[in-house]
């Protein structure tokens, strides 16, 4: 059976993503990760670079690539 939404060939599942984001943890992870972006100059100037948290941390971080920032996103799985 095909989840709903769109499944793109690189692999992004915006409905999924879009739920996520919708979430608590989801929305408290999107907030820090753009308020890092902006402390560290990366937001929007289309440098190609993540801003990454050091582990535990929800303030501090450095510049990443996206292919290694990316790769342990969680994802909301169905029940």
């Amino acid at each position: 059976m095909r989840s709903k939404g769109a499944k793109y060939a690189n692999g992004n599942y915006k409905a999924q993503q879009k739920a996520y984001n919708k979430t608590k943890k989801g929305l408290k992870i999107r907030v820090n990760a753009n308020k890092l972006n902006r402390k560290l100059g990366t937001y929007g100037n289309g440098d190609g670079k993540d801003a990454a948290h050091y582990k535990g941390s929800t303030t501090k971080g450095r510049l990443q690539s996206p292919s290694e920032n990316r790769k342990s996103r969680l994802k909301i799985r169905k029940k």
